[in-house]
């Protein structure tokens, strides 16, 4: 399964991290999967100069980091016109609702509390490489070939 561009993994946790990429794997996602982690590499990956913005399809990221957490990191995205329309979901340990309510008042498109056992994980990874990845649409915005 490919949806084409590629995936920036913000996750602090080396054992997520790791699950993540066996996840993706397992159910056959083949886009590149960058990984930063904390909140600071994300930002400094983003906003490379020879990044394009439409090289990435999504970014699943993490909101309890060292650092910077994914909360400023959401709010930096969304700030700037050439990351603001790039799908972001929140994909954390923590349901604490206040961090679910400043994702999506930050503007998160989604926010997905991590299953803890890896099979439940592992298809938590194939619906979001299948909505992410396959169904969604980006916006005419993101779309656009435009340097970053």
């Amino acid at each position: 399964m490919n949806g084409g561009a590629d995936i920036l993994l913000v996750e602090d946790n080396p054992a997520d991290v790791e699950l993540t990429l066996r996840a993706f794997k397992k159910n056959r996602l083949s886009n590149k999967i960058h990984v930063a982690r904390d909140g600071v590499e994300a930002l400094e990956f983003l906003f490379a100069e020879d990044r394009p913005v439409d090289a990435l399809s999504v970014v699943l990221l993490d909101v309890k980091m060292p650092r910077m957490d994914g909360l400023e990191v959401l709010q930096r995205i969304r700030a700037d016109e050439r990351t603001r329309h790039l799908p972001v979901v929140m994909m954390t340990s923590s349901s604490e609702e206040s961090d679910r309510i400043s994702s999506y008042d930050l503007g998160a498109n989604s926010y997905i509390v991590k299953p803890v056992d890896f099979e439940n994980f592992t298809e938590a990874v194939r619906v979001i490489g299948t909505y992410w990845l396959l169904l969604n649409k980006p916006s005419v915005v993101s779309e656009r070939s435009v340097t970053v």
